[in-house]
C-alpha cells in the first residue's frame, strides 16, 4: 500500500511539471508567446500558493509544530499576488514577475528541509520537493529568461 503511494506522488508530482513544460514549447512560437508566458506565469503562482497550503496543513496535522509554520505558510500566496501587480496596475509584460516566482519556488526548498529536520514531513517527500521545485524554479526561470 505504502509503495502506491510513493509511486502515485511521484507520477503526480512529475506530471505537475508537464503544463510549465509545455509553455515553455509555446513560448518559442510567435503566435502563442503571449499566452504560453501568460499562462506559465499564472500557473508558477498557483504552484507557489499550494505550496504555502502544503505547509499549513502539515503543521495542521502535527500538533507539536512550531507556530513559525503558519506564518511562513502564508508567503507564498502574498509572493504570488504580489508578483501579478505589474499586470493589475497596466504595466508592460511582467517579466521579471516570472524571475521573482521561479526565486520563490527554488526558495522554497527552504521551508521544506526545515520542515523535514522538525520531523513533520518524511524523506521520501523531501526528495520529491527538492526535484520538483528545483524543475519548476529552473522552467520558469527559462521562460522568465525568454
Amino acid at each position: 500500500m505504502q509503495n502506491n503511494l510513493f509511486f502515485s506522488a511521484r507520477l503526480l508530482g512529475f506530471a505537475g511539471l508537464l503544463p510549465q513544460l509545455v509553455c515553455l514549447a509555446a513560448a518559442f512560437d510567435d503566435g502563442t508567446r503571449y499566452m504560453a508566458l501568460s499562462a506559465a506565469f499564472f500557473y508558477a503562482a498557483l504552484i507557489l500558493s499550494f505550496l504555502g497550503g502544503f505547509w499549513w496543513g502539515l503543521a495542521v496535522a502535527s500538533p507539536g509544530a512550531p507556530q513559525w509554520v503558519y506564518g511562513v505558510a502564508i508567503v507564498p500566496s502574498m509572493i504570488a499576488f504580489a508578483s501579478g501587480i505589474p499586470w493589475m496596475i497596466g504595466t508592460g509584460w511582467p517579466g521579471p514577475s516570472l524571475g521573482l516566482l521561479g526565486v520563490a519556488l527554488v526558495a522554497a526548498l527552504w521551508v521544506d528541509v526545515r520542515l523535514n529536520r522538525l520531523g513533520l514531513m518524511p524523506d521520501w517527500m523531501l526528495s520529491l520537493r527538492i526535484i520538483l521545485s528545483a524543475g519548476l524554479g529552473a522552467i520558469t526561470f527559462a521562460l522568465a529568461a525568454l
